[in-house]
């Protein structure tokens, strides 16, 4: 049992909960998730990268939008209650090291397990700069955070209402295109976003390292359901990854596969039971 110490709304329908967690606060590294799941009996477990932790006080953060059955339960839990499962840490933490001046870019939520990234590489001796992007000031996250690591920031939102008006590509490409170029660019988000950043990286040849966690299913693996082409070889996000060379990704494999069941999802909030041991008729009615 992982108690809540504390829940906000940061937005429409995105949520940041901090529960007790020390073991996973103490190992955790950048870049890495954990799986959750809400009913021990027939709860589904949902992989959610952690964005950010505190290992003195025990805690770890975590910021999921409700968009599934799992993730609108979490949503309605206060702070006192508690989560009964969270596996962790998870995933192949992020290559960190000195490459100079490095790019952040996050698009929407995606800011949220970005953070991380940005403090580790910060830490790392880099010269940071943060784009982030959203579609209104509604939905700008962790702008104070950001500001407390990175040497610039850059918010930009599709209707200007905060920031500047322009979509994250376009400061991307104006620092891509600096002298010196950055040593190493970082972006999560949406995929049509990531692949976008990727190809104006590519035009600097610029490296870029991008985030597939959003494919992700079960987190260990048995699943199959995050499987991406990278490079020319068949990779799994949530053990391979979540990060891989941009460059290397087929954004429209995974789009492709990642709208297959977009239809059903919306239509009844499904539960996945990947990795129960479930049989059809023994999954209980309504799930």
């Amino acid at each position: 049992m992982h108690k809540i110490l504390s829940k906000k709304q940061l937005s429409a329908g995105v949520y940041e909960m901090t529960v007790e967690a020390p073991l996973i606060a103490r190992a955790r590294k950048a870049g890495q998730f954990v799986i959750v799941q809400i009913d021990t009996d027939w709860g589904e477990r949902i992989p959610l990268t952690i964005a950010d932790a505190d290992e003195g006080a025990g805690t770890i953060t975590m910021v999921f939008q409700a968009v599934g059955a799992t993730t609108h339960k979490l949503a309605v839990k206060e702070t006192g209650d508690s989560v009964e499962n969270i596996l962790g840490p998870l995933g192949n933490p992020t290559h960190i090291e000195k490459f100079g001046s490095v790019i952040c870019v996050g698009g929407g939520i995606g800011v949220a397990p970005l953070f991380p990234i940005v403090q580790a590489m910060k830490g790392a001796g880099n010269r940071v700069t943060v784009i982030t992007g959203a579609r209104n000031r509604e939905l700008v996250i962790f702008e104070d955070r950001m500001r407390r690591y990175a040497d610039e920031l850059v918010v930009v939102t599709d209707d200007g209402s905060f920031g500047r008006k322009a979509l994250v590509t376009e400061p991307l490409r104006e620092y891509c295109a600096a002298d010196p170029k950055p040593g190493m660019a970082v972006a999560i988000g949406p995929p049509i976003m990531m692949k976008f950043c990727t190809k104006t990286a590519a035009e600097f040849n610029v490296p870029i390292m991008v985030s597939l966690n959003t494919i992700m299913i079960d987190g260990t693996g048995m699943c199959g359901g995050c499987r991406v082409n990278v490079g020319g070889v068949t990779k799994f996000v949530c053990v391979d990854g979540p990060e891989f060379d941009g460059h290397l990704v087929d954004f429209e494999n995974m789009m492709l596969r990642m709208r297959a069941f977009k239809e059903r999802e919306e239509a009844d909030h499904h539960n996945c039971h990947i990795g129960l041991g479930l049989t059809p008729h023994e999954i209980p009615a309504g799930r």
